[in-house]
C-alpha cells in the first residue's frame, strides 16, 4: 500500500501531461480564434477570422503557435493534476472526501503553481506567435526561432509578460473547474452510482459542465492576459490594471467577454477530454 501511494504523484503527472497534450492539439483552432479576437484594433468575429486565416495561410494557419501550446499544456496539465492531487490529499477528510471550499483552495493552489512553472511562458510565446503570424511579413519562423528572438530582444522577462493576470486566471480557472468537477462527481457517485467508477460518457459530461462554468467566470482575466502578452503590449499598457482600465473605458465592459464563443467551445471540449483521458489513464496505470 505504501508503494502505491509513493507512485501516485508520478501517475498524476504522467496522466495529466498526456491528457493536456491531447486536449491542446484537438482544440487548438478554437484557441487560435479566441486569441486573435482578443487583440486590440478592429473587432473580428470567429467566422471571419477562420475564413481570412484559411484564405491567406491555409488550414495550417489555424495552428500557428500550436507547438508552444501543446508543450506548455502538457506541462501545465501535468503540474495541475500533480499539485491538485497533493493539495486534495492534504485537505480531504478521513474518508478521502473533500468539501467544496477546500476543493476551491486546492484548485487555486494548483492554478497558481502551473501559472509560474508552465503556463505563462508557453502562453506568452503562443500569443506572440499568433500576433506575429497575422502581420504581412512575420518575423518568427516557428517555436524555437520565435522563443530565441523573444528572449534575445526582451530577455527572460519577455516570456513572462502578463505573469500576474495569468496567475489570476489560472488560479481562478483551476479553482472553479476542479471544484465544479469534484462536487458534481461526488454528487453523482453518492446518488446514482455509489462506490462505482463513472463511465467515460458521464466523466466527459461532468468535465464539460466544469469547463462551461469556468469560461464565464474567468473571461475578463483571459482578455487582460492576452492583451498583456501581445507584441505591442509594452508600448500600450503600464501594467495589468492599466490594461483593464483602458479596455473598460475605451472599449466597454462587454469587451472583457470577447472570444467567449471559441473559448467556450475549447473549454467545454477541454474539460471533457482532459478529465476523461486522465481518469482512464489513472485506471490503467494506478
Amino acid at each position: 500500500m505504501a508503494a502505491i501511494k509513493k507512485d501516485k504523484p508520478y501517475h498524476s503527472l504522467f496522466a495529466g501531461a498526456t491528457a493536456g497534450a491531447i486536449e491542446a492539439f484537438v482544440t487548438y483552432p478554437t484557441e487560435f480564434v479566441k486569441t486573435r479576437s482578443q487583440f486590440g484594433g478592429k473587432k473580428e468575429g470567429p467566422i471571419k477570422i477562420i475564413k481570412d486565416t484559411i484564405r491567406t495561410k491555409g488550414i495550417t494557419g489555424l495552428y500557428s503557435g500550436c507547438t508552444a501550446l501543446v508543450v506548455g499544456n502538457s506541462a501545465k496539465a501535468g503540474v495541475r493534476f500533480l499539485t491538485y492531487d497533493y493539495f486534495k490529499q492534504k485537505l480531504s477528510d478521513s474518508n478521502g472526501k473533500i468539501s467544496a471550499p477546500r476543493s476551491l483552495l486546492a484548485g487555486l493552489g494548483a492554478g497558481m503553481t502551473e501559472a509560474v512553472l508552465a503556463v505563462t511562458p508557453s502562453e506568452t510565446i503562443k500569443t506572440k506567435l499568433i500576433d506575429d503570424a497575422k502581420r504581412p511579413n512575420p518575423q518568427y519562423r516557428g517555436l524555437i526561432h520565435g522563443t530565441a528572438c523573444i528572449v534575445k530582444q526582451e530577455g527572460i522577462s519577455g516570456i513572462y509578460r502578463g505573469l500576474f493576470p495569468v496567475m489570476m486566471r489560472q488560479g481562478a480557472n483551476s479553482a472553479v473547474r476542479f471544484t465544479t468537477y469534484a462536487t458534481l462527481k461526488q454528487l453523482v457517485q453518492g446518488t446514482a452510482r455509489p462506490g462505482q467508477p463513472l463511465p467515460s460518457a458521464i466523466t466527459f459530461g461532468i468535465g464539460a459542465i466544469a469547463g462551461l462554468v469556468t469560461v464565464y467566470t474567468t473571461m475578463p482575466l483571459d482578455v487582460v492576459k492576452t492583451r498583456m502578452q501581445s507584441l505591442d503590449a509594452r508600448a500600450q499598457y503600464r501594467n495589468s490594471f492599466h490594461c483593464a482600465y483602458r479596455i473598460f473605458t475605451e472599449e466597454g465592459i462587454l469587451r472583457f467577454w470577447t472570444g467567449t464563443t471559441p473559448r467556450l467551445a475549447r473549454l467545454v471540449m477541454s474539460g471533457g477530454i482532459v478529465f476523461t483521458v486522465y481518469e482512464n489513464i489513472m485506471k490503467v496505470i494506478a
